[in-house]
């Protein structure tokens, strides 16, 4: 859309959606949530906090959980397995931090990672009100929806051509969201709080140019900023109440070429967006998932080794080729895991791609790195055409026989079409937590975490994980 006259008729068609995603926000708590989104986003809470905890295991979830141990502020919320009480704003900081550290949490298909910013704010803020699990999952809710329509309407596809990480930069207006709920803010102060919290929005993907810890943060800031929004609304603090739809600066126009406003506000009460939420089976980018579970099919159908194969293809959308097919440098775990050469090469080598696969020494493996540097990437026009309400991959073996095997897959395990069950989850939480802090402790915050929405307090919750141990992590 380069027309300026036409983006401004869309802007001024649309002018109302910020006050109109608002009335909606301040509606949750009397809002019935159906059963199916319910337990999408049980799972979702229970998810995050798994991913939570091993992400302090990592460099930057420690580096961050230090830097919000010595920032502190007013004791309003805990900070998982530290002890200590901080700020909501230091707390939340950490957390989603931790959630995203090793890119295992939840997405979905407008290229987020929801659970990441809003299970901590709910977390926090529902200790710091005194909320209940009804509350808690009302404002888990709205910000799921909220950051799932932003990017929506940003045209999350297009969004990310320009270069924006959008869990960053529509994460702000999904924390304020959920933060809203819980301060019981009225709409017209909701409004406020989403056009404060976009107007802080910011997340780049400068991160793989070289492998930097950048992106692990851009939750972290995220769920800062909503939280500081909010509470800066409920004191008055007036922010854009028309941030989406605003000709000159509102976030859907600056962050996309091809904004899609009218995505925000579509069937918004009838349409629950967490429905579509993405799972991770796999410790890596999911827009790599599809041909990771391809190629293990394909190599477990047919009995095949490594050394059977004398050519690997890898058919992906545009987009995808852009964010994860660039050359593999082995120069850091975070490219490690977002490219579709080393996922593709490792899960031939090892069978998996979950956490043994992204350490710093398997990741420079000379067979492994010599395989992902010969995968063949195209551009393969059906799946470039489903891209991205469908997250398709396709990979083709050329084995020395030159015997051709392929498989397509549209949907990876853990999509919404192929979908873990709450066991999968939980056994996905084990393993995380576990690792992290032990198995009496992950069974412990397990029981706790799957009830949360039935719980009359955020607080158990939160003592327990304040209370957990990672190996090392107070000394760093």
């Amino acid at each position: 859309m380069d027309d300026l006259d036409s983006w401004k008729r869309l802007a001024r068609e649309h002018r109302g959606i910020t006050q109109t995603l608002a009335d909606f926000v301040a509606s949750m708590p009397e809002r019935p949530i159906p059963a199916a989104t319910r337990a999408i986003l049980g799972k979702a809470v229970v998810d995050a906090i798994g991913c939570g905890l091993y992400g302090l295991t990592t460099p930057w979830g420690r580096i961050i959980h230090a830097f919000a141990t010595e920032q502190g502020g007013p004791p309003q919320a805990s900070l998982w397995a530290s002890g200590a009480r901080v700020s909501a704003g230091h707390s939340v900081l950490a957390a989603a931090t931790a959630v995203h550290s090793f890119d295992f949490d939840d997405h979905s298909r407008a290229k987020i990672h929801p659970g990441a910013i809003v299970v901590p704010v709910a977390l926090a803020l529902g200790e710091q009100v005194g909320a209940n699990g009804a509350r808690v999952l009302a404002a888990v809710a709205a910000g799921y929806e909220t950051m799932n329509r932003v990017s929506q309407g940003a045209n999350p596809g297009r969004a990310r051509m320009r270069g924006w990480h959008l869990t960053g930069t529509c994460g702000t207006l999904a924390a304020a969201a959920t933060a809203s709920v819980l301060l019981g803010l009225d709409a017209h102060t909701t409004a406020s709080a989403l056009g404060l919290a976009g107007t802080q929005s910011a997340g780049l993907w400068a991160f793989t140019s070289d492998g930097s810890m950048s992106k692990r943060i851009h939750p972290g800031k995220a769920a800062q900023d909503g939280v500081n929004a909010a509470l800066l609304a409920q004191r008055g603090f007036e922010g854009p109440r028309h941030i989406l739809e605003a000709e000159d600066g509102g976030l859907l126009f600056a962050m996309s070429d091809a904004p899609r406003p009218g995505r925000v506000t579509e069937g918004l009460g009838e349409v629950w967006h967490s429905d579509f939420t993405c799972f991770k089976p796999h410790a890596c980018c999911g827009s790599n998932h599809a041909c990771v579970d391809a190629v293990l099919d394909l190599m477990r159908e047919h009995g095949l080794r490594i050394d059977d194969v004398a050519r690997v293809v890898a058919g992906i959308p545009r987009v995808v080729n852009t964010q994860t097919g660039f050359d593999y440098e082995a120069d850091s775990v975070l490219n490690a895991q977002m490219s579709l050469r080393y996922n593709v090469a490792i899960a031939m080598h090892d069978g998996q791609a979950y956490l043994e696969q992204f350490t710093p020494d398997r990741i420079v493996d000379p067979d492994v790195v010599a395989l992902a540097r010969r995968l063949e990437i195209e551009i393969h026009d059906d799946v470039d055409r489903a891209y991205p309400e469908i997250y398709g991959g396709r990979v083709i073996l050329t084995l020395h026989d030159g015997t051709r095997r392929e498989r397509h897959v549209e949907y990876s395990r853990g999509m919404p079409e192929n979908p873990m069950s709450m066991d999968e989850i939980e056994r996905k939480f084990l393993s995380l937590a576990g690792a992290a802090v032990g198995p009496e402790s992950a069974t412990a915050v397990l029981a706790l975490a799957s009830g949360v929405f039935d719980a009359p307090s955020m607080k158990p919750l939160n003592e327990r994980l304040s209370h957990c141990r990672v190996p090392g992590l107070l000394d760093t």
